[in-house]
C-alpha cells in the first residue's frame, strides 16, 4: 500500500483527461472522488474500464464516497433514506475499484444537532451500517471532518459506527482528519488546538487529507503554500506512533506539483509500506 495518494475528481477529469493522465504517466495513486452527478451519467461499464487502467499502470487507490446535500444522520427519514440510497449506489461503484481505503463526510451539523448529539450519532451510525452492508469484507471507511469544530464529535461519530457494527467489523472504520478543513471551518488557526484533535481521533486514525490555506476559507493549495504547521503535525504524530496513510488534495496544477514536492521532501513519512 502506498504511503500517499492524490485527490482526482472523476467528474473533472472525465471533462479533462489529462488530469487521469498525469496520475497514469507519473504514477501517482488517485484519491477517486465519485460525486452524485457523475454516478447518474456513467454506467457501470465507464468504471470498470477506468479501473483496468488503473490496473494496467500498477496504481494503487483509495476512494471518496460522495457527499453533496447527504446526512446520514438526519432527523428527517426521507433525507436519511435518500442518503442511504445515494451512499449504497456508491459503494456497489467502490466494488469496481477495490480501493485501499474509503472516505465518507461524518456530515455533523452542529446548528441543528447540537443538543441531540447522541440521536444524531445513532441515526448516522444504523445508516451507515445498512451502507456497508452492501460490501461485506469491504476496505476501512474513514469518516473526515469537514464543518466540525469539536473532535468528539467525528471521534464520537466512529465510535457509535464502530459499536453498531458486528465486532468483528468494528475496525474497519476509523477516522480521516482534513487539516485543512480543521485549519479554516474549525477554526484551527485562531484555536491552536491541534494536539487536541490529534488526541480525539488517535484510537481510530487511519487517513489524512492534506492541503493547505491561510485560514481564512477551504483554499486546497499545496503543502506550503499556506500557513498550515506541517511540521508540528508530524512532531505530534510522531509522537503518538501514528502513521496514517495520505491523501493530497490540491486543486490546481500548482498546487498538485507543490504536494508532490512535499512528499519528496519528507521521504521519510511518504515511503511506501
Amino acid at each position: 500500500m502506498p504511503r500517499f495518494y492524490v485527490n482526482l475528481n472523476l467528474r473533472v477529469a472525465d471533462r479533462d483527461p489529462a488530469l487521469l493522465s498525469r496520475h497514469l504517466d507519473g504514477g501517482v495513486a488517485p484519491e477517486l472522488g465519485l460525486d452524485p452527478v457523475l454516478m447518474d451519467a456513467k454506467t457501470p461499464a465507464w468504471h470498470a474500464a477506468l479501473a483496468r487502467r488503473l490496473d494496467e499502470a500498477g496504481l494503487a487507490r483509495t476512494l471518496h464516497l460522495p457527499f453533496f446535500d447527504l446526512q446520514p444522520g438526519s432527523a428527517d427519514a426521507r433525507i436519511r433514506e435518500a442518503s442511504r440510497d445515494r451512499l449504497r449506489a456508491a459503494l456497489e461503484t467502490a466494488r469496481v475499484y477495490r480501493p485501499d481505503r474509503m472516505v465518507g463526510h461524518a456530515a455533523y451539523n452542529r446548528f441543528l444537532y447540537i443538543r441531540s448529539f447522541p440521536d444524531w450519532a445513532a441515526r448516522a451510525a444504523d445508516t451507515w451500517a445498512e451502507v456497508l452492508s452492501v460490501w461485506p469484507g469491504h476496505p476501512p471507511l474513514c469518516l473526515e471532518n469537514t464543518f466540525e469544530t469539536d473532535p468528539a464529535t467525528v471521534s464520537g461519530a466512529v465510535a457509535a459506527l464502530r459499536e453498531r457494527l458486528p465486532a468483528g467489523q468494528a475496525a474497519s472504520v476509523g477516522a480521516c482528519l482534513d487539516i485543512g478543513h480543521w485549519y479554516s471551518f474549525a477554526e484551527g488557526k485562531s484555536r491552536d488546538n491541534l494536539a487536541a484533535w490529534i488526541d480525539a481521533l488517535a484510537p481510530t486514525l487511519l487517513h489524512l487529507h492534506l492541503h493547505d490555506n491561510d485560514g481564512s476559507f477551504d483554499q486546497h493549495l499545496g503543502p506550503g503554500q499556506g500557513e498550515i504547521p506541517f511540521e508540528a503535525l508530524f512532531a505530534l504524530l510522531a509522537a503518538r506512533n501514528l502513521r496514517p496513510t495520505v491523501t493530497f488534495e490540491p486543486h490546481s496544477p500548482a498546487a498538485f506539483a507543490a504536494a508532490l514536492a512535499f512528499a519528496k521532501r519528507h521521504g521519510q513519512y511518504f515511503g511506501e509500506e
